[in-house]
C-alpha cells in the first residue's frame, strides 16, 4: 500500500493546480502558439501560465523564450503523433463535477445528468464524441495489434464515434464490422467513418445494446470496448448474454476496459475513474477482471486469459469463447 507522508499530503491538497493550468493553457492555445513562433509572453497572464507550465514539465525555458517538451509537442499540439487535446478537453468538462464529489458522496447520485453528453446537449455531445474518438484511436493502435487477424462479421457495441470498428476494418481487409451506440453518438460515427477509408465495410447503426437483439448466430467476434463500466453488474450480466446470442459458437468476445483488481484500490487510476464514472453516470463504477470473467461465464462464455495494454492509459482486455 502506497501510504502518504504529511509533504505529500500537501501536495495532493493542491494537485488540482497542475490540471488547471494545462486545461487553461489548451483554451488559450499555448502549446500551439509556442510550436508556430505565434507565443507572446509579454501580457502578464499569459507569461505565469507559461511559466506555471514549464513548473509542471509541460514546457522549457531558456533566455526567456518558451519551448515544447518533446511530448508536449506530441500530445498537446493539435494535430501531432499522440494527440490528446481533445480527450484533455472532455477532463476539463467533467472537472465541475469533481467540486461536488462530497455531494455524491452523501447522496451516492450522480451530480449532472448523463445525457448531457449522449445526445441532450448537442455542444457536450459533439465535444465528448471528438474527445472518445480522439482518446479510442491513440488507444486502438495499442490494442488492435494485440488482437488475432479477423475475417468475418464483427458487431462492435457500444462503440461510441467508430474508432475502434474503423481500425479493425483497416488492420483486417475481410472484415465486416458493425458498430451500435445511442442515436446521437452513432451519428457522430457515420461522420467518421465517412470520411474514412474502410466506409464500405463499417456500418454505423443506432441502438441501445440495453434492448437491442442482435441476428442470432450471425457474428464471428464481439467487442465491447470501454463501455461496461456505466453498468450494473445485472445489466453487464443481460448485455453479455445478448453478444453471446448473436455469436456463433466457438465466436470471440473482446472486453476492453479499465480494471482494478479484486481490491478494486489498483492501479490507481483506475480506482480514481470509478470515481469519475460515478459522479456522472447513474451506475458508473470500475470492476475487476476477476468480476467480469465470473459474468461471462453466467453469459455462457469461457474467459481467457487478461492482458495489459501498454502505456499510458492502464486498459486490461480479456477475451472470451462462445460456448
Amino acid at each position: 500500500m502506497n501510504t502518504k507522508n504529511i509533504q505529500e499530503i500537501v501536495d495532493l491538497a493542491s494537485a488540482y493546480y497542475g490540471s488547471c493550468v494545462l486545461f487553461a493553457a489548451l483554451d488559450c492555445d499555448v502549446f500551439a502558439k509556442i510550436e508556430s513562433g505565434a507565443f507572446d509572453p509579454s501580457q502578464r497572464g499569459m507569461r505565469l501560465l507559461a511559466d506555471a507550465c514549464v513548473a509542471e514539465g509541460l514546457l522549457e525555458k531558456k533566455d526567456g523564450t518558451y519551448f515544447n517538451t518533446p511530448a508536449s509537442r506530441e500530445a498537446l499540439v493539435p494535430g501531432g503523433k499522440a494527440d490528446l487535446t481533445k480527450a484533455i478537453r472532455y477532463n476539463r468538462d467533467v472537472y465541475p463535477a469533481w467540486g461536488k464529489l462530497s455531494e455524491f458522496a452523501l447522496t451516492g447520485k450522480p451530480v449532472e445528468r448523463p445525457e448531457i453528453h449522449l445526445g441532450a446537449d448537442e455542444r457536450r455531445t459533439k465535444a465528448f464524441a471528438a474527445a472518445m474518438f480522439a482518446r479510442a484511436m491513440g488507444i486502438g493502435r495499442s490494442v488492435v495489434p494485440m488482437l488475432p487477424k479477423m475475417s468475418g462479421r464483427l458487431l462492435d457495441l457500444a462503440g461510441g464515434p467508430g474508432a475502434y470498428a474503423i481500425l479493425l476494418a483497416q488492420a483486417n481487409e475481410n472484415l465486416n464490422c458493425v458498430t451500435v451506440d445511442l442515436p446521437a453518438i452513432s451519428a457522430e460515427a457515420a461522420g467518421y467513418v465517412a470520411m474514412s477509408a474502410v466506409s464500405s465495410r463499417v456500418e454505423c447503426r443506432a441502438g441501445d445494446y440495453h434492448s437491442d437483439e442482435y441476428e442470432a448466430d450471425s457474428y464471428d467476434y464481439v467487442t465491447i470496448f470501454g463501455a461496461l463500466h456505466q453498468e450494473s453488474p445485472d445489466d453487464i450480466v443481460d448485455i453479455l448474454k445478448r453478444a453471446r446470442r448473436a455469436l456463433k459458437k466457438g465466436g470471440r468476445l473482446f472486453v476492453l476496459d479499465l480494471m482494478t483488481d479484486e481490491t478494486h484500490t489498483s492501479p490507481k487510476f483506475s480506482a480514481l475513474f470509478a470515481v469519475n464514472m460515478a459522479l456522472t453516470t447513474k451506475n458508473g463504477w470500475v470492476f475487476s477482471d476477476a468480476e467480469l470473467k465470473s459474468w461471462m461465464a453466467e453469459a455462457g462464455f469461457e474467459p481467457l486469459e487478461t492482458r495489459v495494454v501498454p502505456p499510458p492509459m492502464p486498459h486490461w482486455i480479456v477475451e472470451a469463447v462462445a460456448k
